[in-house]
């Protein structure tokens, strides 16, 4: 059975008092590992209607590309690297390092136009402590992102100055009990 509501309309929208920033969330720990929690956070506010992009920065084999998003769903696009592998280590060839900047590049013009509530920047961490991404202009583009947009930073050993910036930081740990 499916419901339909059906909702007035204003003759002017409707205004809050105040404004709600955009959050920088963190999830970070001391091994590498998907974070199902953020995915599930990602549907589900994709299933409410609001637009979410998923930027995988170390994952390939896909053939994706920022030219060839996967959407999950009307409002959820996820994005990869345009690679024939994953990246695992710093030492990346010309055509390598190219679609890694050409990713880093697109998601910096997507944060700061605005277009998307959340953006999720899986592994970010890890493409920085390679050396594969520069701390500092991640940084200052988290800085200049439009107010509303919120953002979810994943991977380990997340650098100290992303840290600082954070509004929640979530540090998943593994349990050693059998």
């Amino acid at each position: 059975m499916v419901a339909q509501l059906e909702t007035s309309v204003l003759d002017k929208p409707c205004r809050f008092p105040y404004t709600v920033e955009g959050l920088i969330q963190v999830f970070t720990g001391s091994h590498r590992s998907f974070f199902t929690n953020v995915m599930a956070q990602a549907l589900q506010i994709a299933g409410q209607g609001t637009k979410v992009l998923v930027v995988q920065f170390l994952k390939g084999g896909i053939g994706q590309g920022q030219e060839h998003p996967v959407k999950l769903g009307q409002n959820l696009e996820w994005i990869r690297c345009d690679l024939p592998r994953c990246i695992d280590t710093p030492e990346l060839d010309e055509i390598e390092a190219r679609s890694l900047r050409q990713l880093w590049d697109y998601t910096q013009k997507i944060l700061l136009a605005g277009e998307y509530s959340l953006v999720v920047l899986d592994e970010l961490s890890l493409a920085i402590n390679f050396g594969l991404i520069p701390e500092q202009e991640v940084c200052d583009c988290l800085q200049k992102r439009p107010g509303h947009v919120d953002v979810i930073l994943t991977g380990p050993e997340m650098p100290q100055s992303l840290l600082d910036l954070a509004d929640q930081i979530t540090e998943i740990r593994r349990s050693h009990r059998p």
